[in-house]
């Protein structure tokens, strides 16, 4: 039997959607006994959702001050504690996850497995690679513990029905002190998280300010839709970092994703090739994101997203 550690995200409150889409890659494991492991200063909350989970076994609560802040360096000895009695660990592809199983596998000995996109057994998966041109299949060494992220663009998240027993683990760990939480500043917002939408209104450089993707602002929230960017546009200083989708930004899986202003560089493309309906609205005709747009339409955006808007 394979027994399965995903290490879950949350925000003290709520668990995160991609905690649900790793579950779903476990079970892809024939026969897999899921535990979700949750670390912070007071995981009760979270451990009633996480145990409602169709296919969850066991939630194990780590609760201490020292948890109250997500860092790496900290959470890492206190899994590998954790991961003992598991022969997989898995963690979600996410900036939390691609932080932290690093880290356990480096402690463990072990190598890691990135971007599970699909299960073929126990310890043989399928990822991408060459900015998801090409999927290898990987096979695992069984003999040695798997320490994986999962792609969770790829699976849809499980649902619930679930009544796994929760149980809380003192752990005799010592924890590193050179790293501290100092703290955190985001922009605060409504909208829905870019990672876990199911509609997001992206720009490209051709809005050509930051100022311009208030038009973005606007049209996603008469959507109800999470606001991206493309890299060009981060770069050139329009869009926050944190909103960047593609290759070395987010990947994300939405229901529908609006590229406006977007030229579709591969990299990009690679960051939501996994969107069930694309648009693409773009002035340029031979741009390559109609290629794999679903709905294009060639116009002048500063033209176009209002007059949406107002259909909308």
């Amino acid at each position: 039997m394979s027994k399965v550690l995903i290490i879950g995200e949350h925000d003290g409150k709520t668990l995160n959607l991609a905690t649900l889409k790793c579950v779903t890659c476990a079970r892809g494991i024939a026969d897999a006994e899921i535990t979700i492991a949750l670390l912070g200063a007071d995981t009760a909350g979270v451990a009633t959702q996480a145990a409602a989970i169709h296919g969850v076994h066991k939630v194990l609560r780590v609760d201490r001050p020292e948890n109250e802040h997500a860092l790496a360096a900290v959470f890492a000895p206190q899994i590998v504690a954790l991961a003992a009695d598991y022969t997989h660990v898995f963690g979600p592809s996410t900036s939390f996850g691609k932080d932290l199983t690093p880290r356990i596998a480096a402690l463990l000995g072990v190598p890691q497995v990135s971007d599970l996109m699909a299960v073929e057994g126990a310890h043989r998966f399928r990822r991408p690679i060459y900015a998801g041109n090409a999927i290898i299949t990987v096979e695992a060494d069984p003999a040695r513990k798997l320490v994986a992220t999962v792609r969770v663009a790829s699976f849809e998240a499980a649902g619930s029905g679930g009544s796994a027993g929760i149980e809380t683990r003192v752990l005799d760990v010592s924890l590193p002190t050179h790293t501290r939480y100092l703290g955190a500043k985001s922009g605060s917002t409504d909208r829905p998280d870019l990672q876990t939408a199911s509609k997001v209104v992206s720009g490209g450089r051709a809005l050509g300010s930051a100022e311009n993707f208030q038009l973005l602002f606007s049209l996603a929230d008469k959507l109800g839709a999470a606001v991206g960017a493309s890299r060009a546009a981060v770069d050139a200083g329009y869009a926050a970092n944190e909103m960047q989708v593609g290759q070395t930004g987010k990947i994300i899986s939405p229901e529908v994703y609006f590229a406006i202003g977007i030229s579709g560089a591969i990299q990009h493309l690679t960051g939501i090739k996994d969107a069930r309906t694309i648009v693409a609205i773009n002035k340029d005709g031979e741009a390559p994101i109609f290629e794999v747009a679903d709905v294009g339409l060639v116009g002048d955006l500063f033209q176009i997203v209002p007059e949406l808007e107002k259909l909308v």
